[in-house]
């Protein structure tokens, strides 16, 4: 029998990447788009298909709300971050909670069409829809406070993906 390749997950923390700067969600589609067009692959642990998927989930869920929180103490702390949150880069490498992951990371076998299906189809909600539900971190969040986080959000995930 053949044997067992085990792959290492990559330290993302450790990942040359792009510097993105959005300002609006049709920014995001855009590149996202283009990405798709160029056949991009990624650099870090995620597939392009999942990547443009788990967009695409949190964005439906700020208007949807997302079915989890955060513990107390992040929730009763994170309103102080909040401003530098949704206005600063998001650092690589962080670990979601088991059940948060659950709910807002797609499996591997997404494919690039239906991530971007999926993408195309938050950004239009979005664009759209007024209301928007609270962060299961944050709490209650303006349309452009989630539009800001979703840009950033954004920002981080298609960093780790090149045409290069």
């Amino acid at each position: 029998h053949a044997a067992k390749v085990i792959l290492m997950p990559i330290d993302t923390k450790k990942v040359s990447r792009r510097q993105l700067n959005f300002s609006n969600e049709q920014q995001v589609l855009v590149e996202a788009e283009r990405l798709a067009a160029g056949r991009a692959r990624p650099l870090g642990n995620w597939t392009m298909g999942q990547i443009l998927k788990h967009l695409a989930i949190v964005m439906n869920g700020s208007i949807d709300g997302l079915n989890f929180s955060a513990p107390w103490y992040v929730r009763l702390l994170a309103p102080l971050f909040k401003k530098r949150l949704i206005s600063s880069r998001m650092p690589a490498g962080f670990k979601l909670p088991r059940d948060a992951e659950a709910k807002i990371v797609p499996p591997a076998t997404i494919s690039t069409d239906e991530g971007l299906a999926a993408l195309r189809s938050a950004v239009e909600r979005q664009l759209t829809v007024a209301e928007r539900k609270p962060s299961p971190v944050l709490g209650p969040m303006t349309r452009e406070e989630w539009t800001r986080l979703h840009c950033r959000h954004a920002e981080l995930h298609l960093s780790f993906l090149t045409t290069e």
